[in-house]
């Protein structure tokens, strides 16, 4: 994988945490898919590392959404609530740097 760097033990584990959370709080089926990641940002004002969420229904609806900290930072109280599970859908036809 290009750039790709070896995670520690507890980035990883924080990772998979981020993940459960999202699939729990979004009622996410087993089978449906949630991909979690830290991106670099050089943007200025932006954080220098950010955790990118992004989640997939059976109805084929791809969700993203960012929080603005390194996932050994991030907790759970940190993810959208629930009700925001619409909001999150990216439009069909548009792309992001992300996902």
């Amino acid at each position: 994988m290009l750039g790709s760097a070896r995670k520690s033990p507890a980035q990883l584990q924080a990772l998979e945490a981020v993940r459960q959370w999202t699939s729990q709080r979004f009622s996410l089926l087993p089978d449906e898919t949630v991909m979690v990641t830290e991106m670099a940002c050089s943007l200025p004002g932006c954080p220098p590392l950010e955790t990118v969420i992004a989640f997939w229904t059976a109805d084929g609806k791809r969700h993203h959404y960012k929080i603005f900290k390194p996932a050994l930072e991030v907790v759970e109280d940190d993810l959208p609530p629930y009700w925001m599970k619409d909001a999150l859908v990216v439009p069909e036809g548009m792309s992001c740097d992300c996902c």
